[in-house]
């Protein structure tokens, strides 16, 4: 949403931002680094929280913040309990919604979880599709939205990312980066690892480990591997990954170290949504540890591929790509040009 904020500055339009803080943590660093003042910061986040207490904190203080400001249009984005409550609550005093990354579908309810019903349920609400690709377009469409309510603007994860890597590369000074400088190896291929999805806790992270155990077998490899902070994760992580030679499990990175990390990687192994999307940007390959993506888009154009929590699947694929990179020298990032922030603030000034 940074991307955007930033334009309706820029474009001196009023409004007002808010934050539920529903990951403290992740979330600080990010406004720290886009330069942006919420104003209101919820603060719902507590520990071991379930999601249902997580929705009714969501409702009861983001109702407070629509009595107050009676904003004409909510804009929201992507697929967390806080975009869906947030829509609920606009929908409930007939406010306009607009969403940002519509359309994303796996249609599968258990992946991811919760994240694929909720991003059914703001559908259903939403006034303004913003969509990121044709795909994600046609989902839509077959789904029985209005066409005239849909609108392909690419999506601002790359508009963030440009914006982000270019500051990063001509500026900024980052404690993380010079710690991660200190840690790897050059003479080592990088292999950058992330996971937190709900659907692989348990039996499916605990295999991802032990290919990822097995990947760090081979000398000329470093694995790296910024631990989410959800205890289930964190705990399982360390059990398995501790101690072990070229794994490096670090603290999560915040934003400007994580897209220089991404920039420096030769594969990517994640769950992330996220970081599917950004990926290309950099032309980096991503092993999906998922059985189900959103994002075929990347899968199509050969960024992505899917391996799910297969630990054969995952080691065979590693080695594969580490051996013999794809050639993306004719690719683009499918996701967007970085312009998705302009034309979504253009659409909603002008309708």
């Amino acid at each position: 949403m940074a991307p955007i904020l930033h334009e309706l500055k820029d474009k001196n339009i009023l409004h007002c931002i808010c934050v539920t803080a529903q990951h403290r943590e992740m979330l600080d660093q990010v406004l720290e680094f886009f330069k942006i003042i919420p104003d209101y910061d919820l603060n719902i986040m507590s520990k071991g929280q379930s999601l249902n207490l997580l929705s009714s904190k969501i409702f009861e203080e983001i109702d407070l913040v629509l009595e107050k400001e009676k904003p004409e249009l909510i804009l929201l984005q992507g697929d967390t309990t806080t975009a869906a409550i947030a829509s609920m609550a606009a929908f409930h005093r007939k406010i306009k919604v607009g969403h940002v990354e519509a359309g994303l579908r796996t249609y599968d309810a258990s992946a991811p979880f919760p994240e694929e019903i909720n991003r059914q349920i703001i559908a259903r609400i939403t006034d303004y599709h913003f969509v990121p690709t044709p795909a994600a377009a046609k989902n839509l469409i077959s789904e029985g939205i209005p066409e005239n309510k849909i609108f392909l603007t690419g999506n601002t994860v790359v508009d963030a990312l440009l914006w982000g890597i270019k500051k990063v590369n001509e500026s900024i000074s980052c404690k993380e980066i010079n710690e991660l400088e200190k840690i790897i190896d050059p003479s080592k291929k990088i292999v950058l690892v992330t996971g937190h999805r709900r659907e692989n806790f348990g039996t499916g992270l605990k295999e991802i480990c032990q290919g990822l155990l097995e990947i760090s077998q081979k000398e000329s490899i470093q694995l790296i591997f910024p631990v989410h902070l959800n205890p289930i994760v964190k705990d399982t992580v360390h059990e398995l990954l501790s101690g072990q030679e070229n794994i490096h499990l670090i603290n999560p990175l915040p934003y400007p170290a994580m897209l220089w990390l991404m920039q420096q990687s030769h594969l990517i192994i994640s769950d992330s949504g996220g970081i599917q999307e950004e990926a290309p940007t950099f032309l980096k390959p991503v092993l999906v540890t998922r059985k189900t993506t959103e994002r075929m888009e990347g899968v199509d154009a050969g960024f992505s591929f899917m391996v799910g929590t297969n630990k054969n699947k995952l080691i065979s694929k590693a080695f594969e790509l580490l051996k013999m990179p794809p050639d993306y020298s004719n690719k683009k990032n499918p996701y967007g040009d970085g312009k998705a922030a302009e034309k979504i603030v253009r659409l909603i000034t002008s309708s």
